[in-house]
């Protein structure tokens, strides 16, 4: 999975996810180039839950079925 800036050019691949005990690892690389591993906790988790609306949680069920801009 990759994500983009808004000029269209790669900030991140993202190349797994794992679990380690109660925290969420990710494994991937920053700008092509340079390995990143973060590790989410149960704490931000449930603080990115809390910036969800129902909007956005539709949107997000959605995302995988629309078609791509660019």
């Amino acid at each position: 999975m990759k994500l983009f800036a808004p000029d269209n050019s790669e900030l991140m691949e993202i190349t797994a996810l794992e679990r380690d005990g109660d925290q969420l690892v990710v494994k991937g690389k920053v700008f092509g180039a340079m390995p990143l591993v973060a590790k989410l906790r149960p704490e931000q988790a449930r603080a990115a839950l809390k910036m969800l609306t129902p909007r956005l949680v539709f949107f997000l069920l959605t995302l995988p079925f629309r078609r791509s801009q660019g």
